[in-house]
């Protein structure tokens, strides 16, 4: 407690990154990740944990949130009739093997190398849903069979070195196919899910016995930030589900854009 009371204004921070990751999660489907990741990272560095481990720690804590938040947010999208339940079945093999592996990809690589993936997938991103145009189709379906099951596997590799919920790659891949806007953000609230639980359970694994990390740390998961930051995101997803039953399809592309562009560039600027 006493640990807490000196650092007050991290505390502050973590609360309130939960609260914007909340409404995000709930908003975008993501998870909440792609701000809790950098917001991590930074903090941990504020705090002087070791270098060389604060992206893992930053990664593996954040894919912990994102268990509790990925339900509450999934729940809320299923109760308004949102959630395409045969994607998440068809795609559900090809996402928990794409994290499988993208978790062990993560735990070979240095700090900066797994910084810089996040970076660079998260700003193309932005930049594809911000200028890109939409795709009309007249029977919007997500592909089954290998092309279903080697999209969901990039989708969970890429998500799990990323720390984030599977919304960041899988929204603008679903609209891409042709689903609407929140169709696409209540069906993404499902990969999180997927990709969050053996997530977590791999970066505590790699990181046991790992020199340099904080006080109250299982493996590469800080209890600390995952016990801040996961009640304010529980609590503030529905907002953010909302929130995005009420937006247009447009405003809704324009934000996710806008928060995925400054945590990329802010990550990206770090390493250089």
């Amino acid at each position: 407690m006493d640990v807490l009371l000196e650092n007050w204004p991290f505390v502050v921070g973590l609360l309130a990154t939960g609260v914007i990751a909340g409404i995000l999660a709930g908003l975008l489907g993501v998870g909440g990740g792609i701000v809790i990741v950098p917001v991590l990272f930074h903090m941990f560095a504020a705090l002087g944990i070791d270098e060389s481990v604060r992206m893992h720690l930053a990664v593996g804590t954040s894919l912990a949130t994102i268990i509790p938040t990925s339900i509450r947010s999934l729940t809320a999208h299923a109760r308004r009739g949102a959630v395409d339940w045969s994607i998440l079945k068809s795609w559900g093999p090809g996402l928990l093997l794409g994290t499988l592996i993208g978790t062990a990809l993560a735990g070979y690589l240095n700090a900066a190398a797994l910084q810089g993936v996040f970076g660079v997938i998260a700003l193309l991103v932005a930049i594809n849903m911000a200028i890109g145009k939409p795709i009309e189709r007249a029977q919007a379906s997500a592909p089954k069979g290998p092309k279903g099951f080697g999209f969901a596997g990039v989708i969970g590799m890429f998500s799990a070195m990323m720390g984030i919920g599977g919304g960041t790659l899988g929204v603008p891949l679903l609209t891409y196919l042709g689903l609407a806007a929140q169709r696409a953000v209540a069906t993404a609230s499902g990969f999180g899910l997927i990709i969050s639980i053996p997530g977590t359970i791999g970066f505590i694994l790699s990181g046991l016995h790992i020199p340099g990390l904080p006080a109250a740390s299982v493996g590469y998961v800080n209890a600390i930030g995952f016990g801040l930051i996961t009640p304010m995101t529980v609590l503030s997803a529905p907002l953010g589900v909302a929130i995005a039953h009420a937006l247009p399809k447009q405003r809704l592309k324009q934000a996710f854009a806008l928060f995925l562009a400054i945590t990329a560039i802010r990550m990206l600027a770090d390493l250089v």
